[in-house]
């Protein structure tokens, strides 16, 4: 099972005709962050609304959103007259004697924070509900994770699946590969006239260290190994996995890349192309799971 990063979860309560909702989105982010927007009177269990969620939704950079307002519109506004007094001594002077004063006064009450609804104290009835809409909420977050985490996962079924196959189809091109290779450096001496000019002994000896350094057998099953590797994460229990299956992507892509560099063929440099294909959808996909 893995989950994505990215998700959506609402719930919703009343009480005292008060309808109270909580909203959770959540997006890609290296560490668990959560941001909130609260009613004034809800400030204080800020850190108990952050442990509830940071409980149960792992990682991710989430937003939590909680409002309430009355079914009958009977909420009760004030001003802030602190704010109202600060905006009319900082924009009195701009004005000129013809400007009519209400007109100001108007554009202020229009500005964020000056008129706001009157919230009374929180009791210990509403803040029971509120923490179980928080919690209802991400759940339901961590529901839709779990779905998206579900087409994610044959994603990486199919990606790591095309890569061991594509692995297989090096071999055909290997046993005339290194005919090539020791063609190619005959051909070569005999351009520049110095093959009759060595010791034929050491000649032999350097072709075989060469072809060693060339050897990509070890690439091929390292490779084959953290592919077998990934899969058995993919398929662990333990749901925060992203980090994990993040590393195991970066050792394949070293013996990919290791692959293409020794290669020295054309044929197998293109089932490489299309391993690294393959690769970087799997990376794209894994910085998105929790």
């Amino acid at each position: 099972m893995i989950w994505s990063m990215t998700g959506y979860g609402q719930a919703s309560g009343y009480y005292n005709e008060k309808k109270i909702t909580v909203e959770i989105k959540s997006l890609n982010g290296k560490t668990t962050d959560v941001r909130m927007r609260l009613p004034s009177n809800y400030a204080d269990k800020e850190v108990s609304i952050r442990k509830i969620v940071t409980s149960t939704s792992l990682r991710g950079k989430m937003e939590l959103n909680i409002s309430s307002s009355s079914e009958a519109g009977d909420e009760e506004y004030g001003l802030n007259m602190p704010l109202v007094q600060k905006y009319l001594t900082e924009l009195s002077p701009l004005l000129d004697e013809k400007t009519d004063k209400s007109q100001l006064i108007a554009s202020i009450l229009r500005i964020p924070n000056v008129v706001k609804a009157q919230e009374g104290s929180l009791s210990e009835e509403e803040w029971n509900l509120v923490s179980e809409l928080c919690s209802n909420a991400a759940t339901a977050m961590n529901a839709f994770r779990a779905e998206e985490g579900k087409a994610m996962f044959d994603d990486f079924t199919s990606n790591v699946k095309t890569i061991e196959d594509l692995l297989v189809k090096i071999e055909p091109h290997e046993a005339n590969r290194i005919e090539r290779i020791k063609s190619r450096l005959e051909t070569s001496l005999l351009e520049k006239k110095q093959k009759d000019a060595i010791d034929q002994n050491r000649y032999e000896q350097e072709i075989i260290f060469y072809l060693e350094k060339l050897d990509i057998n070890e690439e091929k099953v390292r490779l084959t190994q953290h592919c077998k590797f990934f899969m058995e994460q993919l398929h662990s229990s333990d749901i925060q996995k992203g980090k994990k299956l993040g590393f195991i992507a970066q050792e394949m892509g070293r013996e990919i890349n290791t692959l293409g560099a020794k290669a020295q063929d054309p044929s197998i440099q293109q089932l490489v192309v299309r391993m690294k294909d393959e690769l970087e959808k799997i990376k794209e996909q894994v910085a998105n799971i929790v």
